[in-house]
């Protein structure tokens, strides 16, 4: 009965090995999956670093800007006050004249 009984543990032993297979290939796939996570994390912080960087920029030009037009505002004003005041002068060189 000794031959009998040396198949079945041959046979048992391929069965067991089976799901260690199985195993061993979700492992992979999932160190696979890690990687391209650990990855793709990695590709994250770098864009958001980039994006940090020009919201920063763009802040910037944004303040630039507002002063900008804080001049262009004032600059209008006096050239308005200016023309007032050429107005008024051509005016009274007008009734000089008469």
């Amino acid at each position: 009965m000794a031959t009998v009984a040396a198949p079945k543990v041959a046979v048992a032993r391929a069965v067991d090995v089976e799901p260690i297979d199985r195993l061993e290939e979700k492992l992979k796939m999932l160190v696979g999956v890690i990687d391209r996570l650990r990855s793709e994390s990695t590709k994250a912080i770098e864009d958001n670093q980039r994006l940090s960087r020009e919201v920063e920029s763009l802040r910037a030009r944004v303040t630039e800007a507002e002063g900008t037009i804080g001049e262009l505002t004032a600059l209008r004003e006096e050239r308005e006050l200016v023309r007032s005041r050429v107005s008024d002068m051509l005016q009274q060189i007008e009734a000089l004249n008469l």
